[in-house]
């Protein structure tokens, strides 16, 4: 700048006119390499894919399957005897070991999913049926547990809160002389409000006291498990039975078959569907929800924001116990003959943790996780039925897992998947430090 003339010479304004262009070439050039640094769509759609937790959950099934695999062949007589001679004949290793997975899975898949060797296709069927019929129980104990995880709520008292609600169903189904379709109804609420009054009392102790519900959860279980043994030998034993068992429920309080008396599959099913919904819309569209929500991921800023946390720790456990109380329900009133005793839960209470950790604690893949379980199920059975493989592999698998679910930085390592967000991490280093280069330049 000139003092004498109070305006620019022309050396400073060439130097101005010279420095905005090159600012003006330096956006440009970022401008027509971001595509490129980006790359096309596709490419970023594939790695937001391979970076989500869909893909850690089917990657842990599918690593499970691989070391259930590694578990049967090592396992197997066949296979330990071709192994004797590898280094002579190591494709009869690799024959034997294919024949003994081969048929573990592919019974596993007859019995769980479809038998290709029925002639007719109900026939073929009836496996998914029993499959789903394993799953209706899972599902709805998944989704009660799930719903306390996601509210920050560690429900591990299902087992005993299927007791209670299966207890409570069949005390009204064979004791209330009711007509048919409101039997059933008063049966399947009584089981709601009893595994949500029996989940409620750990919610208003966690509240009131702040007893950590995981401790309280627990010792409930054992409550139910030995309080309803007592019962079962006294108060509801079945006139004239030497066991402890309850008299049969009646006929109009029995979940009704969907395709005929031989079938698997019952009302129950339609029930827990309606049920995965409800949850859905609960958890996702609801206040109550919201509020769950909110209290799970920061109990203090949802404090903040007027929510109260142990009003909504009683209000979650009341709800999940609720959901689980349908498991309880099915467990007695699926079309049984017989009574129920003090091992209706049948393990669901523990193994319903597991397909709420597989499915996300969402209610869709609760949903999905519970079928899925319930295929593992009824297909382990016809795997120790046909290839004489411990149906305990099986719970193997289940666990494999849910080791896997809970490790995905290893189930990354393992199949080579990229961190989550680490594109566009890498984007914001480029974009933030290239004009820093470009300068430099």
């Amino acid at each position: 700048m000139s003092l004498e003339s109070g305006g620019p010479t022309v050396a400073e304004t060439g130097a101005e006119e010279d420095d905005s262009l090159e600012l003006d070439q330096i956006e440009a050039t970022q401008r027509a390499e971001q595509p490129d640094e980006d790359g096309p769509r596709w490419s970023r759609a594939l790695h937001d894919i391979t970076g989500g937790s869909t893909i850690i959950t089917v990657l842990a099934v599918v690593a499970s399957l691989i070391v259930g695999a590694i578990l049967i062949a090592l396992t197997n007589p066949q296979v330990q005897a071709a192994l004797g001679y590898f280094f002579a004949r190591p494709s009869a290793t690799f024959a034997a070991i294919g024949q003994v997975v081969g048929g573990a899975y592919s019974s596993l898949f007859q019995g769980g999913v479809y038998d290709f060797s029925q002639v007719s296709f109900v026939d073929g069927i009836q496996p998914l049926f029993t499959s789903l019929g394993f799953a209706t129980p899972l599902i709805a104990a998944g989704l009660g547990i799930g719903i306390g995880f996601r509210a920050g709520v560690f429900n591990i008292g299902a087992q005993g809160q299927i007791l209670v609600a299966g207890a409570l169903a069949g005390w009204i189904g064979y004791t209330l002389p009711l007509p048919p379709g409101l039997h059933l109804i008063v049966a399947i609420l009584g089981a709601l409000l009893g595994g949500a009054v029996y989940a409620g009392i750990a919610g208003v102790l966690k509240a009131s006291t702040g007893a950590h519900e995981v401790i309280v959860t627990i010792m409930l279980n054992y409550v139910a498990y030995y309080g309803l043994s007592f019962l079962l030998s006294n108060v509801l034993k079945a006139p004239g039975s030497n066991n402890p068992i309850s008299p049969a429920e009646a006929s109009s309080a029995v979940l009704p078959s969907l395709f005929g008396s031989p079938r698997a599959l019952n009302l129950g099913l339609v029930i827990v569907i309606v049920l995965t919904v409800i949850a859905w819309w609960f958890m996702t569209r609801s206040s109550l929800g919201f509020r769950f929500r909110a209290v799970g991921e920061n109990p203090k800023a949802a404090l903040t924001a007027g929510i109260s946390v142990k009003r909504t720790v009683i209000y979650t456990m009341l709800v999940s116990g609720a959901f689980v109380g349908f498991a309880g329900a099915y467990q007695v009133l699926a079309q049984t003959t017989t009574g129920f005793t003090n091992a209706l839960d049948a393990g669901i209470g523990f193994n319903a943790i597991t397909v709420a950790l597989l499915g996300r604690n969402k209610p869709w893949g609760i949903f999905w996780a519970g079928i899925l379980f319930g295929i593992f199920q009824a297909g382990g059975y016809t795997m120790q039925a046909t290839q004489g493989i411990d149906v305990d592999i099986v719970q193997v698998l289940q666990s494999i897992i849910v080791l896997f679910i809970a490790a995905p930085p290893l189930v990354r390592a393992l199949f080579r998947l990229p961190a989550p967000n680490s594109l566009r991490r890498a984007r914001r280093v480029r974009h933030t430090t290239a004009p820093e280069e470009a300068i430099a330049r």
